[in-house]
């Protein structure tokens, strides 16, 4: 497997409007491209950082992914997200050598890209997402 760059870190927040707000108050910064994924239950906002991208994640569903994460753990980095070459070749890699994954095989995450995501479990407590692009980001 090639991971080709850090593509983002996720970040859940209570609510997108109060973290884009601190965006603009601290960086001057508004986001560079708002989104919705129904499957993941979480509305984005993406802001570029070079090449790398910072992911506001704002649930859509206390009973969803980041919903569970915010009552657990409140608001804070929520994933780091690899950029690979082949995700289905990554993914087939992984469970190839029995590591513990949340996607045996890819979903369609934001920005059409095809995502998986490994158990945080397999790093040491951090929850890694692997990505493979579709749409640019803006």
């Amino acid at each position: 497997m090639k991971l080709l760059r850090i593509n983002h870190l996720g970040i859940a927040s209570p609510g997108l409007d109060d973290a884009m707000a601190r965006m603009e108050r601290l960086f001057g910064r508004s986001a560079d491209h708002i989104e919705e994924v129904p499957d993941q239950k979480v509305k984005t906002a993406f802001y570029a950082v070079g090449e790398s991208h910072l992911e506001w994640l704002e649930s859509t569903d206390p009973e969803g992914p980041i919903g569970k994460f915010l009552s657990k753990r409140g608001p804070g980095i929520h994933h780091i997200c690899f950029e690979v070459d082949d995700i289905d070749a990554a993914c087939a890699e992984l469970n190839a050598k029995g590591v513990k994954m949340i996607d045996a095989t890819p979903r369609e995450g934001a920005h059409g890209c095809r995502v998986a995501f490994i158990h945080p479990s397999e790093m040491g407590g951090v929850l890694v997402e692997l990505s493979q692009s579709g749409k640019s980001h803006a």
